[in-house]
């Protein structure tokens, strides 16, 4: 059993390569601090990312939303005087139709996304990472901004002064979370390459949960979503570079300080190993760049091997 953390783009995509290999032995831990409310509707956009990429449905194109989508609804929203910043497709709708009916019916995020997940024939657990609202507020130059607003009404066009994470204090681990983190049969902990500071950091911060990490005999592998000086996708250097960090992933590897075993970096950053040892993690250095699922597979099955390494139960690296 790996439980895997993960939200966006990069996540999913490994997400999808252990999935290849582990199948029923993966729990995927989602952030929700992008969550929010849009047209009456609850829109999840790195569960439905991981969700989609998982049941092969995914937009290779944009990395997000549903494959061969069509844009009726949100036409005809715009031609309305409705909002048209937040691109809502037809098929993608009914996902946000039905999960929000769920809730407001007084279901469980976990649950209806534990449905959803059997609807599309995913082997996976796929798990928020709390049922609770946890908002994830972008402090700018120009005031705080709601993350969504932020990333896409804004394209993250302002500089970035910090973050929080509205409701995390208050939220609560999830049982079935609690009980794949806590389970004698966990072998690994897996950190996806999504941005460290935006969809790892919000999961970290459910009460507990990075505790609970920190307390299990396990190793915990994470992978850099840097590669050179830049991010493979989304705002990860801009921010980086905003906040004052050098982007690279040995800033990554210092993020993570205190909390990974290992880290794994891409070949162009071998040069780096030495001073990431030297924050106290191993290092693992082979191509990271998945723009195939045999990428994605490839690269999950490293993380498997790697945290079998470092567990003294695989051969040496």
């Amino acid at each position: 059993m790996i439980v895997a953390l993960a939200g966006g783009v990069g996540g999913a995509k490994l997400a999808d390569g252990l999935a290849y290999r582990l199948g029923h032995d993966l729990s995927i831990i989602v952030n929700t601090g992008d969550d929010f409310e849009h047209l009456g509707l609850h829109i999840s956009p790195d569960l439905d990312t991981v969700m989609y990429t998982l049941a092969g449905i995914a937009n290779s194109a944009t990395g997000w939303g549903v494959a061969d989508e069509s844009w009726s609804f949100l036409k005809q929203v715009v031609h309305l005087g409705g909002p048209g910043w937040f691109r809502l497709g037809d098929r993608d709708l009914a996902t946000h139709v039905l999960r929000t009916e769920r809730l407001r019916r007084g279901e469980r995020l976990t649950s209806i996304t534990d449905d959803f997940c059997r609807q599309l024939g995913i082997a996976a657990q796929i798990l928020p990472m709390s049922d609770e609202p946890i908002r994830t507020i972008v402090e700018t130059a120009e005031g705080p901004l709601p993350f969504q607003e932020y990333f896409v009404a804004r394209r993250c066009a302002v500089p970035v002064w910090g973050f929080r994470f509205e409701g995390s204090a208050q939220a609560q681990m999830t049982s079935e979370v609690r009980e794949r983190l806590g389970g004698a049969d966990l072998e690994a902990i897996i950190i996806c390459p999504s941005n460290p500071y935006i969809s790892v950091d919000p999961i970290l911060r459910v009460p507990d949960l990075r505790q609970l990490i920190e307390a299990r005999p396990v190793p915990v592998v994470a992978v850099s979503p840097i590669i050179g000086n830049a991010a493979v996708k989304g705002p990860a250097a801009k921010m980086m570079r905003e906040l004052g960090f050098e982007v690279s992933s040995r800033s990554v590897a210092a993020h993570y300080r205190d909390l990974v075993d290992g880290i794994v970096i891409d070949v162009t950053d071998a040069a780096l190993k030495p001073a990431i040892e030297a924050l106290g993690m191993k290092v693992c250095v082979v191509p990271t760049l998945m723009r195939s699922a045999d990428d994605r597979r490839a690269l999950g099955d490293v993380c498997i091997e790697f945290a079998n390494v470092i567990a003294g139960t695989g051969p040496p690296a």
